[in-house]
């Protein structure tokens, strides 16, 4: 009886993961640090078994109960009695979740027609573990507004992790302690600069295209889909740059799914971040030349020793004594400045989360997913569901320059793009 009551305390609250503790103190109405993911259907949303689903999906995700504290040495999570309401949606993509003057849950589902919207405060969770949550909402919701479809066998979700291995903080697991080499000095990047609308809403546009139509483009440059991507991305911030602009190079920082380096099912934040640059004020201009340049760096920044490496790194902080018993105030302004030293290295974000994939006898009920963030400077993330790539840009700045040079560069090469905003 001991154990458990000691068992249910240490549920009660969390600490923040070693990626989870810069966004408290760097959110904001400018760049809320949520992101978004999206379901669309084929047919409208039913709100009253969209509740029903989330009251069962969040039962299994019990940690999505969490509302964030202020301590004095640490933020922490704290698990709450609030319950989870699904609403129609009303409000601008991305709008801000966390307040520190608020008690309310770090995430929230809403709906829009056919779409099922998940929207997470990314000091919960990074995408692969909101991911995880949103594809159990849909899995709920489907298997129960189709019910009778199901009645002689339920379909089979790929993602079954007990509730520890959800609550897994990765970072602590996997962290060596090792002496690391000395960190490599970022040159200040190029900035894009642009309007910001008065109400500080995202600009979002979104291309829905053939997967296999941009693989087989990326395959006549022998390479991935994401390294083709990431070089046209550059490349269309390169075609609207100033002369003086191109004296610094163009810098794009890419979250690593961790996950795919180390066994882990947590459903928080398991992440780490590399940056690729390319310097078109000194190197070729030309689209093939950068293609090749982000595939070596690529492979440079991808090897499991620099991926340990970043991972100490991201965990040093955390285990410094002296960082410990820093009061939170003097931390919170300690990282707001290390996030804008970083800041100064970074042109733009891109971030693909992948293949998505679902129960095949859930297939005639969904059209396709997309991901998207909140976002201070230009930024794209993409997924696919089944053929149906979606590439997904939001900024600050009503400019759409280079969203512009990228898919019609896509669509030059015959790839077929259906474009939507939120305009």
């Amino acid at each position: 009886m001991k154990h458990q009551t000691r068992r249910q305390k240490r549920i009660e609250w969390t600490r923040l993961d070693n990626a989870a503790k810069i966004f408290p103190p760097t959110s904001n109405d400018k760049d809320t640090k949520v992101f978004r993911f999206a379901c669309e259907l084929y047919e409208e949303v039913d709100p009253i078994i969209l509740q029903e689903a989330l009251d069962e999906t969040i039962e299994i995700f019990p940690f999505y109960k969490s509302i964030l504290r202020k301590g004095a040495f640490w933020y922490y999570f704290e698990t709450s009695n609030t319950k989870a309401k699904v609403s129609e949606e009303s409000e601008p993509v991305c709008a801000r979740i966390y307040n520190e003057n608020l008690r309310n849950l770090l995430f929230k589902v809403v709906y829009y027609n056919k779409r099922i919207n998940l929207e997470i405060f990314h000091s919960l969770s990074d995408g692969t573990g909101a991911l995880w949550f949103m594809k159990t909402l849909v899995y709920h919701y489907l298997t129960r507004k189709y019910a009778d479809a199901f009645r002689t066998k339920l379909p089979v979700l790929d993602y079954d992790a007990s509730v520890s291995q959800k609550m897994d903080d990765s970072f602590k697991k996997y962290y060596t302690g090792n002496t690391l080499p000395k960190k490599e000095a970022q040159p200040r990047a190029y900035h894009i600069r642009g309007t910001r609308k008065e109400d500080n809403s995202m600009h979002l546009v979104e291309g829905t295209m053939s997967v296999k139509a941009v693989l087989e483009i990326a395959h006549e440059y022998n390479t991935t889909l994401t390294v083709y991507l990431t070089a046209l991305f550059m490349y269309s911030i390169y075609k609207g740059m100033s002369d003086r602009g191109k004296k610094h190079p163009v810098a794009l920082s890419i979250p690593v799914n961790l996950r795919n380096y180390f066994e882990s099912e947590s459903a928080r934040n398991f992440f780490s971040t590399i940056n690729i640059a390319y310097h078109f004020g000194k190197e070729s201009t030309d689209l093939k030349d950068v293609i090749q340049s982000v595939n070596d760096s690529f492979n440079k920044e991808l090897t499991k020793e620099r991926i340990v490496h970043r991972l100490n790194r991201f965990a040093t902080y955390e285990h410094n004594f002296i960082a410990r018993i820093v009061p939170l105030v003097l931390k919170d302004v300690t990282l707001k400045i290390a996030n804008e030293i970083n800041e100064r290295g970074i042109t733009a974000a891109l971030s693909n989360i992948g293949k998505i994939t679902m129960p095949e006898e859930l297939r005639p009920f969904i059209k396709q997913f997309d991901v998207f963030t909140s976002a201070r400077r230009p930024q794209i993330c993409m997924c696919s569901y089944g053929d149906n790539l979606v590439i997904s840009f939001t900024s600050p700045f009503m400019e759409t320059d280079i969203q512009k040079t990228f898919f019609q560069t896509l669509s030059q090469k015959g790839v077929k793009i259906d474009i939507s905003t939120n305009r």
